[in-house]
């Protein structure tokens, strides 16, 4: 069967990996010129991802990442840590709170990789390379192509490229990303068009990547890896080949803390935090780009789907073109590859130019991204509600001074929060379990009788520290 997959970022990679060791002859069409690079440090300094701004922004790998590649791909994991990504154990370096641990099994799940984005996709990109019937044409796709199936349902038939060439295949997948134009290709049907809905996030993200300088070691992390100021969030992303970056994300109504989009207030504010203070301090490491920028971020996610039957069959979307959250959450990249696995899983089983086939992949969707989606949304309200009095308990004061303050303390607690943080477990796993519960509430009714927590300084000594 000949697939065409839109989009040769980690969505459009991991479905053409999964789909092409299934046997399956892949064509990837990509709108940049990715060329080649001969290591992972090329790889980064390759330009020209239009279509990806993201490319060169944090992201996290996290342990449904390293599980899935080690199940599905151990060789890509191993080209991996060849490539000089690491791996995360969250169960090292404990709390000094920690009452007591005793290793489980399970704590081999809880493993993440500490990796660029590009360094990812220049190894996944090899591999997809490597199989046999896999094609990579450099090209901007310019519509779907269908024609009427059993039932009157459309099903797809191939693409056209804005030069007009066309591409046939029996799959049509889109991985085009967050901005994907596929729902406006599709208002011709005779249903209507797929349904697309989504929700500001309410941020700006920036980003700057450093290097640690050659005799300095990883600083030890103690506390959290970042900080919800209330009115900013800000976290720190270890990566390959002694790299690393950090984000800082504003509102997208605060014009004075836009200064952050530039490269001397970003370094000053990197200082103020305690999290990041110590990576950045004078002889520790040197920015290795400048800042990037990436804003219009929005939750998205479209529905193929109407009154229990598709729109179109033979025609899938993967990752962000078809569910994308806040990029601050890092599950984009982990999600993607999940749902590809799960196309893959889905195509195995059915004919692909199906109703059941599409069926089977909404279904797929619903129970392993869709949950994602609402809890981003949920999360991203609750962070732009304004600072209400009374003697009611917000989410994000329970966050920071219940859950984390037990999850340092109670290793059950960590387990639980950890599992959900790595999209192990769902998003309301940890609260669903009455001990944790307990445990959280406990630290709650003690968050008076600790040291307060510095995340970070308040808004106007940060803006004077900056200025």
């Amino acid at each position: 069967m000949r697939v065409v997959v839109l989009g040769a970022g980690i969505a459009g990679l991991g479905t053409a990996l999964a789909l092409g060791r299934q046997g399956h002859e892949v064509v990837l069409v990509e709108r940049d010129d990715v060329g080649s690079a001969n290591d992972a440090e090329e790889a980064f300094a390759a330009r020209g991802r239009r279509g990806a701004p993201q490319t060169r922004h944090s992201h996290a790998f996290l342990a449904r990442t390293r599980n899935l590649l080690a199940r599905e791909a151990p060789d890509v994991l191993e080209d991996l840590s060849a490539a000089g990504v690491t791996e995360l154990r969250f169960t090292d370096d404990l709390p000094p709170e920690m009452e007591s641990f005793t290793p489980e099994p399970e704590d081999d799940e809880l493993v993440a990789l500490a990796c660029r984005r590009t360094t990812f996709e220049w190894v996944l990109r090899g591999k997809v390379m490597d199989e046999r019937g896999a094609r990579l044409v450099h090209g901007l796709a310019a519509e779907v192509r269908w024609s009427t199936g059993p039932g009157g349902i459309p099903v797809a038939t191939g693409v056209t490229l804005s030069d007009g060439a066309r591409i046939e295949a029996e799959v049509v997948v889109d991985a085009m990303g967050r901005r994907s134009p596929l729902v406006r290709w599709l208002v011709g049907l005779p249903s209507g068009p797929p349904v697309e809905v989504s929700a500001d996030t309410g941020i700006v993200y920036s980003t700057r990547f450093y290097r640690l300088e050659e005799r300095a070691e990883r600083p030890v992390q103690e506390g959290p890896i970042g900080g919800d100021l209330g009115y900013m969030k800000y976290a720190i992303f270890p990566a390959d080949n002694r790299t690393f970056s950090i984000t800082f994300a504003v509102p997208t109504d605060d014009a004075a803390l836009r200064v952050l989009l530039h490269a001397d207030p970003f370094d000053r504010a990197a200082l103020a935090m305690p999290a990041t203070s110590p990576w950045v301090e004078s002889g520790r490491a040197a920015p290795i780009t400048g800042v990037e920028v990436m804003a219009r971020l929005v939750n998205r996610r479209v529905d193929f789907v109407r009154d229990g039957r598709p729109l179109i069959t033979g025609l899938f979307s993967v990752g962000d073109a078809h569910i994308c959250t806040n990029p601050l959450y890092g599950r984009g990249c982990s999600l993607a590859l999940v749902h590809a696995y799960e196309l893959a899983r889905v195509l195995d089983g059915h004919d692909a130019a199906s109703e059941d086939a599409a069926l089977a992949f909404h279904e797929a969707t619903a129970a392993e991204l869709v949950p994602w989606y609402d809890a981003a949304v949920a999360q991203d309200a609750e962070s732009q509600k304004p600072a209400e009095g009374g003697e009611g308990v917000g989410f994000g004061s329970l966050v920071r001074d219940g859950l984390l303050p037990a999850a340092r303390r109670d290793a059950r607690v960590m387990r639980a929060f950890l599992r959900a943080f790595n999209l192990l477990a769902p998003p309301a796993s940890a609260m669903s379990d009455p001990y944790v519960v307990g445990k959280v509430l406990e630290a709650y009714q003690e968050r008076d009788t600790r040291p307060p927590v510095r995340l970070g300084p308040p808004r106007g000594e940060l803006l004077d520290a900056i200025s």
